[in-house]
């Protein structure tokens, strides 16, 4: 894929961090134009609802037109019928990488290597919430505002979208606004045609809600 534009290919896909609490599994979201990474979420749990997480992430924070290509791999998350419903709903584009091909979905897979090299560097953490307050840190603090891209011709990926570290360090002052503002608009203006299947996941993830509050400032 080589979009010209943002918003144009999202890919996705699942990694896992160990901790003393056993592991923690991340989803990313990442627009393939610019590298950044437009929705994650992270759960104790690989199931259907960590992947939803990290898409609604993402569909709050870009509020895409129709038509965005979103590609994963075939893992069950991604064929399940919530996934598939969330997509139609918001009038996206299901790609799929070939039945065990996972050079197919190698951007992706990319991220998790840099973040694993770069930040967790074969880490234990004691608890997953200090395993997810790393991740955030790393990806809304360094990886999407400042950290470089040789396929962005050297531009962190906020930097090529046109934003400044001021809108990164923003981004930080609003995480403390309240999650009912944000379930409330979440609702209204990115997720309202899937409300009886997310209705149940954004009322009990916190770092959801502090992904979203990062987003409503760019």
């Amino acid at each position: 894929f080589t979009p010209e534009a943002p918003n144009k290919v999202w890919v996705t896909d699942i990694t896992y961090i160990r901790t003393y609490e056993g592991w923690l599994f991340l989803a990313a979201v990442m627009d393939l134009y610019s590298r950044q990474i437009v929705g994650w979420a992270t759960a104790p749990t690989m199931t259907s609802d960590l992947v939803l997480q990290a898409l609604v992430a993402a569909a709050w924070r870009r509020k895409p037109g129709p038509g965005v290509l979103v590609h994963s791999d075939q893992g069950c998350q991604f064929t399940s019928s919530d996934w598939q419903s969330f997509l139609k709903a918001h009038r996206m584009v299901p790609s799929m990488s070939r039945r065990g091909n996972c050079h197919d979905n190698a951007v992706a897979e990319s991220f998790f290597s840099v973040l694993k090299k770069e930040r967790i560097k074969r880490r234990i953490y004691p608890t997953r919430a200090m395993a997810a307050s790393d991740v955030f840190d790393y990806i809304e603090m360094f990886y999407n505002p400042i950290r470089r891209h040789g396929s962005a011709g050297g531009m962190s990926p906020l930097i090529l979208k046109g934003a400044t570290r001021r809108a990164a360090t923003d981004c930080l002052r609003n995480s403390g606004r309240s999650s009912q503002l944000f379930q409330s608009q979440l609702f209204n203006q990115a997720v309202r045609p899937s409300f009886p299947i997310f209705r149940r996941l954004l009322s009990r993830d916190q770092h959801l809600w502090q992904s979203l509050a990062s987003a409503a400032s760019e």
